[in-house]
């Protein structure tokens, strides 16, 4: 038999009874065992009759109760078994009682530990209060002593004529305690009798105080502060001594936009809410403290209220931002900015390489420039020159424009072995357009079939006289091959330089120019800009166009990161939130507030903009607008390019394909990677996606083949304008032309009872066939257009007929033919047309 078999659960006797155990010196008494209603006394160990209970020899089994087939030894040795495992259970039992009487006298124990201590920090508390109490009430006899002593000067001084006021009882005034009274010693018998006599109220005494438990319940109300207990206590002595005088109305000057909220209004004037609300209701204008009013009833409410209107408009929050002219004293020397501007492939960034002694040109697609660059370069003689370097090609006229409004000195490239070409025609209008000085380099003298004198005679075509023909427009030969001329360009350049005297204020907040914005997938939104005025320092909060940001790197044209740029430095600029327009003006401001608030007025003043364009005015022009649409095929694209000014110099070359059948849509052009956004909104559109320098993400391009949308990628965008040019050309309907093949007259007209009639031909020129298309004419005016049903040569069907012979033909729903009428015999073929 197991040692566990028969044990009870623990902590409870026999049947669940309950045992209690005491200690006397270390010895265990008798144990008392409660069951129901029994009392089962266990003897201590050793005494007569505990046998039994502490395992000692068990009685003898008795031979008539004990099983068939059991020896007397394996009885007693069972009873012995089950005795001892008694034992165990009554021993357990006892130690259970013996933890649980333990358990209990402790926590009564720390209950009454807790009891004394609160009681001790009651009395505590009042004896601060009897304290404080007592402080007070020396503190307000020592004030009606000073009072009285006041008051009797002043009769003193009163003359003696006048009669004397009787002095106020001494009830209605803070009666003094005598002088032995508080001399007298208190004893400890009256302080206990007081108390006693004093009802005690614990709630009153902890009013003021917050527990645990009043905070976690949310419960205790806001108690006033001390001072405003001081503040009150003062308006009460200045009241009782007649020095109370009203406060003085602030006048205040609101600024008032078109409209504003109801609170807010009150916010800027310092009232309460209550009485603006109040004010307005007085006007008839029932308005709650959440709702928006105008400006007019604002302003009579700001009058009524005693303040001063000052009227402000959504765009008085540029005006943080307006140029201030800076001081003549102020003014440092500045590097000067020369934009390379010329026809495409005459060779400017490979002037610039070799000025640079770099070599960029081999990085471009194609070899052709499709991007603004933005260099610096320190001369030999230490003269740092910054440099802009523009595309050529037609499709940049927005870039070389931007090129040509920030700098400070074009340099015209043309090509001595090309002469003038039209881009060469556009940089010359857009060097006058920006009103700056212009020196021409003739490039690729180098050449065998050079011929700079033919470039020279072509510029005076356009009012550009060279100082070779008595001008004043510098002109250099070069070869950036050889590098034949340069220092004689550099010379020019800092000749010009040195006339312009340019100057600049490094010591004010940075202003620059957009060259470049793309968006990078590892540095997020990237502008490149050119520092115009003052300093960009890394940290400050700046605003370009519609987006903020605060300058977070800045990167030089070597790819180095520097702490700060200055005028005419260009630099690219991180930490923007989106991606600027190529040409924003970027400035900085003092916070970041005036940042987003003013980047949100731009987007919102953009919209309301874009949004008037395309709204027409009247039903009429609607009508109209509708009607064109219908009428012209679109073909829409989706474009993503690597930078902002590539994007919008392909939006524009793209506007311009097209006639009066057909254009190309774009429905969203941005910079970046293109993504699955893009994806959705092709296949909705049902239009291609382009990506010019970029590709697609991993998932764009798996949901671009699920969905099956169009992507193409293009690096160069002479490619790109031909492709979508052939495109928009395939929307275009077939041109129909009809070729005349030949003539039939009619000699006789036959009538056959299962087809009609039928008229007996002679072919008299060309050929007849029987799928061509045939007129009618009768007396040389057209009486009927249509096909013909049967083509005969005798009995016999035949597909053709030729000249000088006679054939019979019937046309396809039509009988009315005559003798001496005339077929005249057509084919029509459709010819593919091209926007070229």
């Amino acid at each position: 038999m197991s040692d566990t078999d028969g044990k009870k659960p623990l902590g409870l006797g026999s049947k669940g009874g309950q045992v209690k155990q005491s200690f006397s010196h270390g010895r265990t008494k008798s144990v008392v065992v409660e069951k129901k209603r029994k009392r089962v006394v266990v003897p201590k160990p050793g005494t007569p009759g505990s046998a039994q209970a502490s395992g000692g020899a068990a009685p003898r089994p008795d031979p008539a109760r004990r099983p068939a087939g059991i020896s007397d030894a394996e009885m007693e040795r069972r009873l012995k078994a089950l005795a001892a495992t008694k034992s165990r259970e009554v021993e357990d039992a006892a130690i259970r009682a013996a933890e649980e009487l333990a358990r209990e006298e402790d926590r009564q124990r720390r209950r009454d530990e807790a009891e004394a201590r609160e009681r001790e920090e009651r009395e505590r508390e009042d004896a601060l209060r009897a304290k404080a109490d007592e402080e007070a009430r020396a503190r307000a006899e020592a004030e009606i002593h000073e009072e009285r002593k006041a008051a009797a000067a002043a009769e003193a001084a009163k003359p003696a004529a006048a009669p004397t006021a009787p002095e106020a009882p001494l009830s209605e005034r803070a009666r003094p305690v005598s002088t032995d009274a508080r001399k007298a010693p208190k004893r400890p018998d009256d302080d206990r009798q007081a108390r006693a006599a004093k009802p005690r109220d614990d709630a009153g005494r902890r009013s003021g105080k917050l527990t645990l438990k009043d905070a976690l319940s949310g419960e205790g109300g806001r108690q006033r502060s001390m001072a405003a207990m001081k503040r009150k206590q003062e308006r009460a002595r200045q009241k009782a001594m007649g020095q109370s005088q009203s406060r003085e109305k602030v006048v205040r000057e609101v600024q008032l936009p078109e409209t504003i909220v109801v609170q807010e209004l009150a916010n800027r004037m310092a009232e309460r809410v209550a009485d603006v609300v109040k004010s307005l209701m007085k006007m008839g204008v029932m308005a709650t403290m959440n709702q928006s009013i105008d400006a007019d009833t604002a302003e009579l409410l700001i009058e009524e209220f005693g303040h001063k209107v000052v009227r402000v408009s959504d765009s008085d929050v540029e005006q943080v931002i307006d140029q201030v002219q800076d001081a003549p004293e102020l003014l440092q020397p500045r590097p000067p900015i020369i934009t390379i501007m010329g026809h495409v492939d005459h060779g400017k960034t490979s002037l610039l390489d070799a000025l640079r002694k770099t070599n960029v040109v081999s990085g471009e697609a194609g070899g052709i420039t499709q991007h603004i660059g933005a260099y610096q370069v320190t001369t030999e003689s230490g003269a740092v020159l910054s440099f802009l370097d523009t595309p050529g090609h037609a499709a940049f006229t927005s870039m070389r424009a931007r090129g040509a409004n920030v700098t400070d000195i074009v340099v015209l490239v043309v090509a001595a072995d090309d002469s003038v070409m039209p881009q060469t025609i556009e940089a010359i209008n857009h060097a006058k357009a920006a009103k700056v000085p212009m020196i021409v380099a003739i490039n690729k003298c180098d050449r065998p079939a050079a011929d700079p004198n033919k470039v020279r005679t072509g510029l005076l075509q356009h009012e550009v006289v060279v100082e070779a023909m008595s001008g004043d427009v510098q002109d250099v030969e070069v070869s950036a091959l050889t590098g034949m001329g340069l220092d004689s360009l550099l010379e020019a350049i800092a000749l010009q330089a040195e006339i312009l005297e340019l100057k600049a204020n490094p010591d004010r907040a940075a202003m620059g120019a957009v060259i470049e914005a793309q968006l990078d997938v590892g540095r997020g939104p990237v502008a490149t800009v050119l520092v115009q005025n003052g300093t960009l320092r890394q940290g400050d909060i700046f605003v370009v166009g519609e987006q903020w940001g605060k300058v977070r790197a800045l990167v030089n044209d070597k790819g180095e990161r520097v702490k700060e740029a200055g005028p005419s430095v260009p630099v690219e600029v991180l930490g923007l939130n989106g991606t600027p327009e190529a040409g924003d003006v970027l400035n900085v401001v003092e916070t970041e507030a005036q940042a987003r608030e003013i980047a949100d007025y731009r987007q919102q003043a953009a919209k309301d903009k874009r949004a008037a364009a395309g709204a027409a005015t009247t039903l009429e022009q609607l009508m109209a607008k509708a009607k064109a649409d219908k009428d012209i095929s679109e073909l829409p694209v989706l474009l993503k390019a690597d930078v902002q000014g590539s994007a919008e110099a392909i939006v524009q070359a793209l506007e311009k394909i097209g006639n009066d059948e057909v254009r190309v849509r774009v429905l969203h052009y941005g910079v970046g990677a293109i993504t699955d956004t893009d994806v959705g909104l092709a296949e909705a559109s049902g239009a291609p996606i382009i990506g010019f320098n970029v590709r697609a993400n991993a998932s764009a391009r798996q949901s671009a083949n699920q969905k099956g949308v169009e992507l193409r990628y293009y690096s160069i965008i002479y490619d790109l304008v031909d492709d979508i040019k052939a495109a928009a050309s395939g929307l275009l309907s077939a041109e129909v032309r009809e070729n005349f093949i030949g003539y039939a007259e009619i000699r006789d007209v036959f009538k056959v009872s299962s087809v009609g009639k039928v008229a007996g031909c002679l072919v008299t020129e060309g050929v007849a066939r029987r799928s061509a298309g045939v007129r009618l004419l009768r007396d040389n005016v057209v009486i009927h257009e249509g096909t013909l049903k049967t083509l005969k040569r005798f009995k016999d069907e035949v597909k053709e007929v030729q000249s000088g012979q006679e054939c019979g033909m019937a046309f396809e729903n039509y009988d009315d033919i005559r003798v001496k009428d005339v077929i005249e015999i057509f084919e029509r073929e459709e010819v593919e047309r091209s926007l070229s």
